[in-house]
């Protein structure tokens, strides 16, 4: 038996229709004295449990529901979840013996397993753990991922900022097997390769799948043009790019380990220098000196720029700044491509930018595709916030 937290009277509605967070201002007064890092049942007004989840007394989130019944959060609990998690991804087309052996098993919340990432690249799992709760787990889950899932290396990579407002301190560590360097794996058939111990993430824009094959897909807007992809990371856009026919990329990023990537993912797939090129640069500044209408097609996928709520307005200028100056870098009847993946910008808010921003610069943006996140990172219908990663796909006329 956890700890018990009460609901105050009335703040049942969102946990009963799935929502995974109970917010700190829903719990009666007397029920924060639990320990931050606890797991808990969580109680409602009349004091029947609803459900089990991780507590925390860092920030408005003070409950992450990972059950709505009362259980135990153990290796047996996770080994029947990650398996849960498993055959989702073979129904979506994932796995062994499939065109996509690079993919995410699981997407915390959205999964069921707040606070917890998996991802997989052929036979090395990467894992990374977010919330006091389950770092004090670390032993079960790690059993539980080997149970489940046989891998031959077993990495863990829980450096993201958000443990430091959990009172947590980073953790990158082989649990199983040795650093193997690089990793190639498959996407939608195209190889691609990343150092999960080292790189950004847990070494791969994973989430990005559904623009590479869009990419693929349509191979009439890349035929014969030039490609500028701004904060190329490892160029795994401008290596589709290039798979579809453009006769020059070039990848810019302020990261010389980013842009060696590019170089390993270009020497992978067989493409030269002078065809499929590098530059270091920082993304703002190279968008602002480029010569106008220099190029067929522009990618723009910057990291978050809005953090937390309190980055929201600067962000947006950001965002702004970015797409208006890429705008003038794309030839008339060319195609921009860009993306915002900060959970803090609505679509709506996005789509104004662009809107102002084409006004501005004396354009008009012609949709050809809205995409979002790749289905290995679900969109859960209780779970709205869980969608973040909006990308569109323009034709650019003057």
């Amino acid at each position: 038996m956890y700890p018990t937290l009460t609901l105050l009277e009335g703040k049942e509605s969102s946990v009963i229709f799935g929502h995974p967070w109970i917010f700190s201002g829903a719990l009666q007064k007397s029920s924060k004295s639990v320990p931050h890092g606890s797991f808990v049942h969580v109680l409602n007004f009349n004091g029947e449990i609803i459900a089990t989840g991780s507590y925390s007394s860092h920030g408005s989130i003070a409950v992450r529901v990972f059950d709505r019944q009362e259980v135990m959060i153990d290796s047996s609990w996770l080994e029947r979840r990650l398996r849960q998690c498993l055959v989702r991804r073979k129904l979506m087309g994932f796995g062994p013996g499939t065109l996509t052996t690079g993919y995410r098993l699981v997407f915390g919340e959205s999964d069921g397993i707040p606070g917890l990432v998996v991802d997989c690249y052929e036979e090395t799992i990467v894992f990374q753990i977010a919330t006091a709760a389950l770092d004090r787990l670390r032993d079960q889950i790690v059993k539980a991922l080997v149970a489940v899932f046989s891998p031959n290396v077993l990495i863990e990579r829980s450096d993201i900022a958000s443990r430091s407002e959990e009172g947590l301190e980073d953790v990158v560590k082989v649990h199983l097997g040795e650093d193997p360097g690089a990793v190639s794996f498959l996407e939608n058939g195209v190889m691609f390769s990343t150092e999960p111990f080292t790189g950004q993430k847990t070494g791969f824009f994973l989430d990005q799948k559904n623009l590479r094959q869009w990419i693929l897909e349509h191979s009439s807007v890349f035929k014969g043009g030039k490609v500028l992809n701004v904060f190329s990371y490892t160029g795994s856009a401008g290596i589709v790019a290039m798979k579809s026919g453009a006769q020059k990329v070039l990848n810019v990023d302020s990261s010389q380990t980013a842009l060696e990537g590019c170089l390993a993912q270009a020497q992978l797939n067989d493409l030269r220098a002078g065809v499929f090129d590098i530059q270091k640069a920082d993304g703002f500044q190279f968008l602002s000196q480029a010569p106008e209408r220099s190029c067929d097609v522009v990618i723009v996928d910057p990291p978050a720029l809005i953090k937390s709520r309190r980055d929201t307005e600067e962000g947006k200028k950001a965002y702004h700044f970015l797409n208006r100056a890429a705008m003038r870098l794309v030839k008339d009847g060319g195609v921009l491509i860009t993306s915002s993946c900060s959970h803090f910008l609505s679509e709506e808010d996005f789509i104004f930018l662009l809107r102002r921003g084409s006004i501005q610069t004396g354009c008009r943006l012609e949709t050809l595709a809205a995409l979002g996140q790749s289905m290995d990172h679900p969109t859960s219908i209780y779970f709205p916030e869980s969608k973040y990663l909006k990308t569109f796909c323009f034709q650019v006329n003057r």
